[in-house]
């Protein structure tokens, strides 16, 4: 009579089970190498994150200022320079396109550690409860801050409320959890890099009972920096002009393209979205210049009677994206400052508003430091062109080295003084 054969064990149903979890490819040295990589680009996300929110001096004037409620964690706040010229250009693109690359690392590194989210008991000491808890923090403040990033980078705002608070807070948040985590592991980490796992050593990430190779740890580790490199292709070209910008895929295509000429180059919103209309800007528009001397107001005209100045910069957004620099000609601030009653000291801060009646900056205040740049204007032309309603006609700020939305389009007013 044959022997019987033993029943074979029951598949494993439930995620909270380590054999429920199969692949061959996890383990702790995967892992170790995905948090190394995550671990210096995260930190650069979170730096430049923290000087594109200086940038827009927040410190300076409420209309700056999109978290009042910061408290302590606006510590670090300084004057934002207006040099070199292409500074935000600079630290903005790192910001985005590093967020971009980095999504394949940080998908590979939440599915690599999945298996402990489940694990049972939750935790079995204090150490690891703290572990469990930054684990917990992390994963979901990670998902949050890409997830809004990546929306708002493709100027689709589907969160519920303002991208710079909920993007701030969240980034301090998951900074938070992240620092913690780093802290608890990074010893380990860097032991396994080193020496691999020690023999007799728990591999706790790796399946207990795994499925075939399909493929090498190594050879993941190149699918996922593959997939970076196809992210780097098809995003940085979004801080470029010609042959990169025409393959940045993932630079946003909601809009018409801006054609060609001197007013062929990016527009983030338009003046129809904007609610600006030609009445609004034909012979009947005037700046008012306001300041000691009074109020004074210009035509268009007037404007093109003064001296004019040019000056190269370029238009570099938050959302990533960037122009190479522009001939902009125009009014120098500082000169509209005199005029406003400043002419015998060093101009001060200004308070800009827009013709636009509403959106978040529809005013922005510009500090003394960029009033006083000879190359910000109040730019009138472009490329040797009139500006395009959509470029701000007929007059728009360009200040040097500042976010985009400084730099005010259909502009309306300008109040030099305190603009607290």
């Amino acid at each position: 009579m044959p022997a019987s054969r033993q029943p074979s064990a029951a598949p494993a149903r439930l995620p909270s089970d380590p054999r429920f979890w199969r692949s061959p490819v996890r383990g702790v040295r995967f892992t170790s190498v995905l948090g190394l990589v995550l671990l210096g680009g995260i930190t650069v996300l979170f730096v430049t994150g923290l000087l594109s929110y200086a940038a827009y001096n927040p410190d300076l004037a409420a209309v700056n200022d999109k978290t009042p409620e910061k408290g302590l964690l606006g510590f670090y706040l300084f004057a934002w320079p207006t040099g070199p010229h292409w500074l935000y250009r600079l630290t903005q693109g790192v910001h985005v396109t590093l967020g971009i690359v980095l999504v394949p690392v940080l998908l590979a590194k939440l599915w690599s550690v999945i298996p402990r989210l489940f694990a049972l008991p939750p935790a079995r000491s204090v150490g690891r409860a703290l572990e469990r808890v930054s684990l917990l923090l992390l994963v979901g403040g990670a998902l949050f801050q890409f997830a809004t990033g990546l929306l708002n980078i493709q100027l689709e705002y589907l969160f519920p409320g303002s991208f710079y608070v909920l993007h701030f807070y969240g980034a301090w948040v998951f900074m938070g959890a992240f620092v913690a985590h780093v802290v608890l592991r990074l010893p380990r980490t860097v032991r396994v890099l080193r020496h691999g796992v020690a023999p007799g050593e728990r591999d706790e990430l790796a399946a207990p009972a795994p499925a075939g190779a399909t493929v090498s740890r190594r050879g993941a580790l190149a699918v996922v920096g593959a997939g970076s490199l196809l992210l780097l292709v098809t995003s940085v070209g979004r801080s470029f002009d010609g042959t990169w910008r025409r393959v940045a895929l993932l630079t946003p295509r909601g809009g018409a393209e801006p054609g060609s000429g001197p007013n062929g180059f990016q527009i983030n919103k338009t003046a129809r979205k904007a609610g600006i209309v030609t009445a609004d800007t034909g012979e009947r528009w005037r700046l008012t210049l306001a300041g000691p001397a009074g109020e004074l107001r210009l035509s268009r005209a007037q404007l093109l009677a003064l001296e004019q100045h040019t000056a190269a910069l370029p238009i570099a957004c938050v959302e990533g994206w960037s122009t190479a620099d522009q001939l902009w000609r125009g009014v120098r601030l500082r000169d509209l400052a005199a005029l406003a009653g400043y002419g015998d000291g060093p101009p001060p801060a200004v308070l800009v508003e827009s013709l636009q009646v509403s959106g978040p900056f529809r005013s922005v205040a510009l500090r003394d430091n960029q009033v006083a740049d000879p190359r910000s204007l109040l730019a009138l032309t472009v490329g040797g062109a009139a500006l395009s309603l959509d470029h701000g006609f007929p007059a728009r700020v360009i200040v040097p080295a500042a976010p985009g939305v400084m730099n005010t389009k259909w502009v309306a007013r300008m109040t030099f003084g305190d603009p607290r």
